[in-house]
């Protein structure tokens, strides 16, 4: 797998986790989508996503839990006709409570759709599917 994909994900962990939403965001196309069960409607857009990041972290504060994405098993699985890389990967929820133990509190699989912009590789959408949904 291409070493600037891989950053990118790395990126976006320390990003989200580290309460730089624009940024976050940024590792998004402009016109990026994030959908996932978690939440009740898809995130698109920049706006939106910086939004989103911003929501992620006061929760965590407001919790009083420190919240890391564990990005694992990146696998690119195949190319769009327009170039596109399409990447799956796992992703871990870790919380840890302040003065608690941490705890896996999500894991999931992560489905991409990575472009090249120019400047870098950008997520133009993700679909987020939880391992404890029904049906799995």
């Amino acid at each position: 797998m291409d070493a600037g994909i891989q950053q990118l994900y790395h990126l976006q962990s320390h990003l989200i986790d580290g309460g730089r939403a624009a940024e976050w965001a940024a590792t998004f196309t402009a016109d990026g989508t994030f959908d996932s069960p978690t939440y009740p409607s898809p995130v698109v857009g920049t706006a939106a996503l910086t939004r989103f990041a911003e929501r992620f972290a006061a929760g965590c504060a407001a919790d009083g839990v420190v919240r890391r994405h564990v990005v694992t098993n990146m696998a690119a699985t195949g190319t769009d006709d327009d170039g596109a890389v399409r990447v799956e990967a796992y992703l871990q929820i870790v919380a840890t409570p302040r003065g608690g133990a941490p705890h896996i509190e999500r894991f999931t699989t992560l489905a991409d759709r990575v472009v090249a912009d120019g400047e870098g590789w950008r997520i133009a959408a993700r679909v987020v599917r939880r391992d404890d949904a029904p049906g799995r």
